[in-house]
């Protein structure tokens, strides 16, 4: 099976949350949670355990009630409105399907639900079935089937009666690790082919950065970022953020001003780029380098700014590429990845070296 992609997200909104909290006691599970989703398109709530991530998608299914705040579906007030009211389809993290139906019936029991005559649900289940690649299926139970079998199998039955968004909990997390990769690029097409509107929770930032149109993360109950999985990989707004998506080296040092530069400098580094192109510093702030490690190459010593002086403490080969792992003068250790695999090759444990990168791959957080 391959789907086809379908055209870029409406303008439409789909699903808003207008500041939405959440409390038990003291705790604040959610703290003024406002974003919007346009209609297909496909987003994904990341963050670790305890952020609000799930606690927001059981708020959208009207498994919880929010304390305050207002949640729109389609532009219909869905606050207080009871979960099988709100046209939403869910995939568990088990699947939840029926042992004793087959597939075809386990597809089709939302549509039975609904009212509609066998041959309709035989039929849109059919179709549905043939969208996710699994029409030759239709007569095997749950037991019979794979796990990422099991899990379009799911996906089908949520999507089959055209729900107005499509919530999906951790659905990857039964899944080893080579399944759940080809599976993230399936789901992401079959919701594009019946363009689906999708709100996910992951833990799993690469499974983020795949399927997502955009992704929100979350963090202590409250909304840290939210952009594409390009704007937050080149401009995350914390050191949090960085360090949450994809791998990144965060350099802590003293800021000062050189005619049109600003100079961030530590122990064995210094960075330098345009005061012009670099955010509003606070008085007081503790500004943080933000480095990728495959924007770090090797570099020739004494070469100038946007250099670091280390010793290399840790070496992997890994094919077309080498990770580096190189302690700075203070101890920082500073990873990269670098194809220079003949240069590196003759470089051993121990080695100093001197690592270089262009000013603008530098991101700057002002604290």
């Amino acid at each position: 099976m391959r789907a086809t992609p379908s055209p870029a997200p409406s303008d439409t909104i789909a699903l808003q949350l207008d500041q939405i909290s959440k409390h038990y006691g003291e705790v604040r599970a959610l703290d003024d949670i406002s974003f919007e989703l346009r209609r297909g398109e496909f987003l994904t709530m990341l963050g670790p355990s305890g952020s609000g991530k799930t606690t927001s998608l059981r708020v959208i299914a009207g498994f919880v009630e929010p304390t305050s705040g207002r949640l729109t579906i389609d532009g219909r007030d869905m606050t207080g409105v009871a979960p099988q009211k709100r046209n939403i389809g869910m995939m568990f993290q088990d699947y939840a399907l029926f042992p004793h139906m087959s597939v075809v019936e386990n597809v089709a029991y939302p549509l039975e639900v609904r009212g509609l005559s066998r041959a309709d649900r035989r039929k849109r289940a059919m179709e549905m079935l043939e969208i996710v690649g699994l029409a030759h299926c239709a007569t095997r139970y749950p037991k019979q089937m794979s796990g990422g079998q099991q899990q379009r199998v799911a996906l089908a039955r949520a999507l089959v009666f055209r729900p107005d968004i499509v919530l999906l909990d951790e659905p990857m997390a039964a899944l080893d690790k080579k399944l759940r990769s080809q599976m993230q690029i399936e789901i992401m097409h079959i919701t594009r082919q019946v363009g689906a509107t999708v709100v996910s929770v992951t833990h799993d930032q690469e499974e983020a950065l795949v399927m997502s149109d955009r992704i929100a993360i979350f963090k202590d109950g409250r909304l840290a970022q939210i952009g594409t999985p390009q704007d937050l990989y080149r401009q995350p707004n914390s050191a949090f953020v960085a360090d949450f998506i994809g791998e990144a080296n965060l350099l802590r040092g003293q800021l000062r001003q050189d005619g049109a530069d600003l100079v961030l400098e530590g122990p064995g580094w210094q960075a330098r780029l345009p005061a012009a192109s670099a955010p509003a510093i606070p008085a007081g702030a503790a500004p943080c380098l933000v480095l990728r490690p495959e924007r770090i190459g090797l570099a020739e010593a004494g070469s100038g700014p946007n250099t670091a002086q280390g010793v290399i403490e840790e070496k992997i080969y890994l094919g077309v590429e080498y990770r580096l792992l190189v302690r700075l003068p203070d101890g920082v250790v500073v990873q990269l990845r670098s194809r220079d695999v003949a240069r590196l090759a003759d470089l051993p444990v121990g080695s100093p070296i001197t690592l270089g990168w262009a000013p603008e791959d530098i991101v700057l957080i002002p604290g």
